[in-house]
């Protein structure tokens, strides 16, 4: 029985380098992918017609075509193979039919039917909606590589002008992102989206900076993957998860936790208020707290200093640990983190009073409602550091 190739991934077929000779990398049910001795990397469609091997049916130029698509030919014309039809003359049909992306709106079309496979309809829709309504109108016609800075910024002061900062930061994110696939593809050497800074498209008032919930998926994932220590990577995302301000989590100490029933409960004293304050723990915070807690440096305090004197870190460690990572997030503070979860809150509850400000003395009911609040809140927190898990491995 012939051995089952291995299915390859997009990841896998970009880190394939040239050899002295060409060679092929199959992926199954007769897809593989020929490398060029110059680096050039095509898909073909192995078959066998009337007992006999077949010369190899090219589908096209790995740039052009994605995996999917590719995969996509590779079943249709195994399909004519089936009925004892060569599918060669099909293949170069489809050759034929294959835009060739020279200009922008070639390439966006392209990136549009392979890049946004996957995604979320809401996703698609409004990366769509960017291209179609600002930037391929005004630059659809020109070369990938002539495309510049000064047209990414002509295209957000046209957005701006119609009172949609928002929208031209976004407008300006898509097109970097179509950029690094396209890089990726190597049908383009630079990213003219790239050096035109957040910060000079869109500005907010970061006393209503809400983050979106991309931008939350973002940032968490680009803290995740990012060299900072550990623990305080599970800082910013406990503090996304508990919506507490930053001084009650960095200064928290164990005595206030109880993991197993998911309590934390923060002294009035420490408060500086007449009553405790209770914090429901979403499943997502016990575990982190838990890994805290197992490599913990200090009996006493969460996060503790790492000079190894028994006080907690300094209130501008995470925000040191922030700016350091150079987010795309423009314009926010870590306070943004409780404004952005109550805001999101009310919108997955938005019948319900929302607020971790819990009395002892408050009925069960309400206690089990605050929980399955804040469990849905951080559900969808992993939702959308999921979705950015995915457009990174696609896209880098």
């Amino acid at each position: 029985m012939p051995r089952l190739a291995t299915p390859l991934t997009e990841s896998q077929i970009r880190a394939l380098e040239p050899r002295a000779t060409r060679y092929c990398v199959a992926d199954g049910n007769g897809l593989v992918i020929e490398v060029m001795t110059t680096g050039t990397k095509v898909w073909r469609f192995r078959y066998t017609l009337d007992g006999k091997r077949q010369p190899l049916a090219t589908i096209g130029d790995y740039r052009m075509i994605s995996l999917r698509v590719a995969r996509a030919k590779a079943q249709k014309y195994a399909a004519l193979v089936a009925q004892g039809v060569s599918p060669v003359a099909t293949a170069r049909r489809d050759r034929g039919a294959e835009s060739k992306a020279d200009v922008l709106r070639e390439a966006a079309e392209l990136y549009l039917a392979t890049a946004m496979a996957g995604k979320s309809d809401e996703y698609r829709r409004t990366t769509r909606r960017a291209l179609e309504k600002d930037v391929l109108p005004t630059i659809g016609n020109k070369p990938i590589g002539a495309v510049t800075a000064d047209d990414i910024v002509t295209i957000c002061e046209q957005i701006k002008s119609r009172g949609s900062p928002k929208m031209a930061l976004h407008t300006r994110n898509v097109i970097k992102r179509l950029y690094a696939y396209l890089i990726a593809r190597q049908l383009a050497s630079s990213n003219p989206a790239a050096v035109v800074p957040a910060r000079s498209i869109a500005t907010f008032d970061t006393r209503t900076r809400v983050l979106s919930g991309a931008e939350i998926g973002v940032m968490l994932h680009t803290i995740d993957t990012s060299n900072i220590r550990r623990p305080l990577k599970l800082a910013l995302h406990l503090l996304v998860l508990t919506m507490v301000r930053k001084s009650d989590l960095v200064e928290s100490t164990w005595a206030e936790f109880d993991l197993d029933s998911a309590l934390w409960t923060i002294p009035a004293a420490r408060l500086n208020t007449r009553a405790d304050l209770l914090v429901y723990l979403p499943r997502q915070a016990v575990a982190m707290l838990r890994e805290l807690h197992r490599a913990r440096a200090s009996q006493n305090f969460v996060f503790p200093s790492v000079r190894g004197d028994d006080r907690p870190i300094a209130k501008s460690t995470l925000n040191q640990a922030v700016k350091a990572l150079g987010l795309e997030v423009e314009h926010f503070v870590l306070h943004d983190f409780r404004r952005t979860a109550s805001t999101h809150l009310h919108g997955l509850s938005p019948q319900s009073e929302i607020g971790n400000d819990t009395a002892h003395d408050e009925v069960q009911d309400e206690a089990k409602r605050h929980r399955q609040q804040l469990q849905g809140w951080a559900d969808f927190v992993d939702i959308q550091i999921e979705a950015a898990r995915q457009t990174w491995s696609e896209e880098v």
